[in-house]
């Protein structure tokens, strides 16, 4: 679990979010961005070739998705165990 630092200074855990609460976050996504979640929710973690290769969608948009992902909060990464070279991605909920 990652963890965050609040304003005071103390360590808090990653919020959880309830199926309204995801929903809602994604609701004003683009198409590519609920795909690029949909294909993370039945598989994850994935790097990005793998999330194109998945959702059938080139590159560029799978990264576009997963920045959008990333500032509302649903997607995080983290570097491959196989590859350090190579970050994976996953839902955060």
């Amino acid at each position: 679990m990652s963890t965050s630092t609040a304003e005071d200074g103390t360590v808090a855990a990653e919020e959880v979010l309830s199926e309204d609460e995801y929903r809602d976050r994604l609701r004003d996504l683009p198409p590519s961005a609920k795909l690029v979640a949909k294909v993370l929710e039945t598989d994850s973690p994935l790097s990005q070739g793998q999330l194109a290769d998945e959702s059938l969608l080139p590159d560029r948009t799978v990264r576009y998705a997963l920045n959008r992902l990333e500032d509302v909060g649903l997607v995080g990464s983290r570097y491959s165990f196989r590859d350090a070279r190579k970050q994976v991605y996953y839902l955060k909920n």
